[in-house]
């Protein structure tokens, strides 16, 4: 009973990366996992909301996917759940002023 191993993988070496590329504008794509929003994210998004009342929630999504100060993502599917709990981060900054300090 010979038993015969298969060839060992043949590699190819990787490329080193150009440290010294163009800088680009767009946001790279994070797949490592998903990110959640801060308490003060929502905040700025119900302020946006509050300043916007006739805005479908589509277009609330779609201005802070693209947003220069930062880009904030979220589906619509959340922001309707969280819209729903509307009142509570308005409770919750009442009972601990000090929290956003």
């Amino acid at each position: 009973p010979v038993t015969s191993k298969p060839a060992p993988y043949k590699w190819k070496p990787r490329t080193p990366r150009q440290k010294d590329g163009p800088a680009i504008s767009t946001k790279l794509s994070d797949t490592s996992g998903r990110k959640n929003l801060t308490f003060n994210d929502w905040l700025v998004v119900f302020a946006y909301i509050d300043e916007h009342p006739d805005l479908p929630q589509d277009r609330v999504v779609q201005h802070f996917k693209t947003r220069k100060e930062g880009v904030l993502e979220f589906t619509q599917e959340t922001l309707s759940r969280k819209l729903k709990d509307h009142t509570h981060p308005e409770q919750r900054i009442e009972s601990y002023p000090g929290a956003l300090s």
